[in-house]
């Protein structure tokens, strides 16, 4: 047997993700890597490893896929239907996928990028020290129907049936964001229009980042018509031609020339990566030492995820209020039961 998992069916956006590429904006190469690094953290936490290990990214829908060898798994980030060999299998969890079962994922049920996670991590070639792939600088490519995915030797075989508790951050909501080098370019009437509208993520977007729309989401600046291009980076919020703000994402361009209103911090930029299509955002200026605190706050979360596992199955034993829980359900006091 080999360590590799076979792709029977893929899904359009799946791919080989990791942390990504940084330092080489100079090369007019962006970091990349997975779109929301918390759910990195996360399978990395379930399967005791490192959060560099790569992994497959589902943009919307998964695929069926086949282990050459028993190895464990773990799936985060935007909820599927996923199921072992036609058993279904909890997500923000960890399994066994034994040799030869077909593991079955389905399309999301919120959310917008879902993650399968592999001991050991996928262990193909890497480029520029990862091993993610960057569509939009044609690095790599989606992955296809007969891939074999090499997977690297796993430092924990064996540790499985954990589970995480979800994090809320799949149906859109409010966004911190820090004011730009560009942010005095528009008015304070403007600004304060930003945090009062709610917007609406656009069926348009991908990797390099996420449309806005709804009443009254237009910005302008004259400033923007003199701007040279600079340095962007993901969570940038520019302001495009046409007045509408466009959320930079982990594949965007490493300059630009439209004007950026603010920028969303790290911490919070899975929420506006996961929004599906059509869900709420809305943004809310803080300092930058709150935004500081913040980044520091979700660091000590990110430090702390192994110490918040609990197992999938409780051991009868470890519930204190055993008999308070409603183990039988649909028997009532009135019912007549059979001996």
């Amino acid at each position: 047997m080999t360590r590799d998992l076979l792709v029977r069916k893929a899904g359009p956006g799946v791919s080989v993700q990791d942390t990504g590429r940084p330092g080489h904006l100079g090369l007019g190469l962006s970091r990349g890597g997975a779109v929301d690094r918390l759910a990195l953290a996360e399978g990395a936490a379930l399967l005791g490893q490192d959060i560099a290990c790569a992994v497959l990214e589902m943009a919307g829908i998964g695929g069926t896929f086949e282990a050459g060898a028993d190895m464990r798994i773990a799936l985060t980030g935007a909820p599927m239907r996923a199921t072992i060999d036609g058993t279904p299998i909890a997500w923000n969890a960890s399994h066994l996928l034994p040799a030869g079962a077909p593991l079955t994922i389905g399309a999301v049920e919120a959310g917008s990028y879902g993650y399968l996670h592999l001991g050991g991590g996928i262990d193909g070639p890497a480029w520029l020290g990862a091993r993610s792939a960057h569509l939009a600088a044609g690095i790599g490519r989606t992955v296809q129907a007969g891939d074999r995915l090499p997977v690297g030797p796993d430092a924990a075989p064996g540790a499985v049936g954990m589970r995480l508790p979800a994090s809320a951050r799949f149906d859109g909501g409010t966004v911190r964001v820090v004011p730009s080098l560009q942010t005095d370019f528009f008015s304070p009437a403007q600004r304060a229009r930003l945090e009062s509208t709610a917007f609406r993520r656009d069926n348009r977007g991908s990797r390099m980042g996420i449309r806005l729309t709804g009443q009254d989401t237009v910005f302008h600046t004259e400033a923007g018509l003199r701007l040279l291009s600079e340095v962007v980076l993901p969570g940038d919020i520019q302001i495009t031609g046409d007045g509408t703000p466009f959320v930079l994402l982990a594949e965007c361009q490493t300059t630009g020339g439209y004007p950026r209103i603010c920028a969303v911090l790290p911490c919070d930029l899975p929420i506006v990566a996961q929004a599906p299509p059509g869900a709420l955002l809305r943004f809310r200026f803080v300092t930058l030492d709150e935004g500081v605190a913040a980044e520091s706050r979700a660091r000590d979360h990110i430090a702390g995820l192994r110490k918040t596992l609990t197992p999938l199955i409780r051991d009868p034993h470890e519930i204190r209020d055993l008999l308070g829980l409603q183990l039988i359900s649909g028997v009532t006091a009135g019912d007549d039961l059979e001996g």
